[in-house]
């Protein structure tokens, strides 16, 4: 096996964000203006990577975040198990005083150990693990040794502790924002490590 580069992009800024709305695998919303200038510029930074294969999860907000990169000779691939948590009958609410208060009462079950808690009609952190190995199990199998995969805020945060062998009770300390990456290294006997976090090419915009 030889070493890979991983990098792990969460998508442009939608209206969603912008507005304070929750959105999860259920919301299928578009990147904005917003997103398109911070997807322009993450392209710019990114762009002297020869990336020999995109993958991106079944929400347009991912694919239009890469676009920039799916030229015909890169192979490029829509992977569902790679979408945000469902966040159940929380999606699409504004996030006012009692639902905020759900949301962190939700995030402390969770930091607790309480990892199958879930949002009735969503997932939990650990439905979303397995779901998250199953993709990169498959990824990682297909070779390429320069890979770009966009995906979303919750599940980069679960990710990050399924490749770096984080209890999944501490996904918190992994930050993202969008268009932000996570530069990741697999070593020839398979390990993972983190060798760089690259923060949003555009000002940092407070999001969900």
């Amino acid at each position: 096996m030889s070493s890979k580069k991983i990098f792990v992009v969460r998508h442009g800024q939608t209206d969603y964000n912008l507005k304070g709305v929750v959105q999860g695998s259920g919301i299928n919303a578009p990147i904005n203006e917003t997103g398109k200038k911070q997807a322009e510029a993450f392209y710019h930074r990114f762009k002297q990577i020869p990336f020999d294969r995109v993958y991106f999860s079944s929400l347009i907000r991912t694919r239009q975040s890469v676009e920039r990169f799916l030229t015909p000779d890169v192979y490029h691939e829509e992977l569902s198990d790679l979408n945000e948590i469902s966040w159940g009958h929380y999606e699409g609410l504004p996030m006012d005083h009692d639902e905020n208060q759900y949301y962190l009462n939700m995030l402390a079950k969770w930091s607790e150990g309480e990892l199958t808690h879930k949002i009735v009609g969503g997932e939990s952190p650990m439905e979303v693990a397995v779901r998250l190995k199953r993709a990169m199990r498959y990824i990682l199998s297909k070779g390429g040794n320069q890979l770009l995969i966009c995906m979303h805020g919750r599940a980069i945060r679960i990710l990050m502790t399924v490749l770096l062998g984080y209890d999944l009770r501490y996904m918190d300390v992994f930050r993202h924002e969008n268009l932000c990456c996570y530069e990741l290294i697999q070593e020839e006997d398979g390990t993972i490590f983190l060798e760089a976090y690259h923060p949003s090419p555009l000002k940092k915009i407070k999001e969900l």
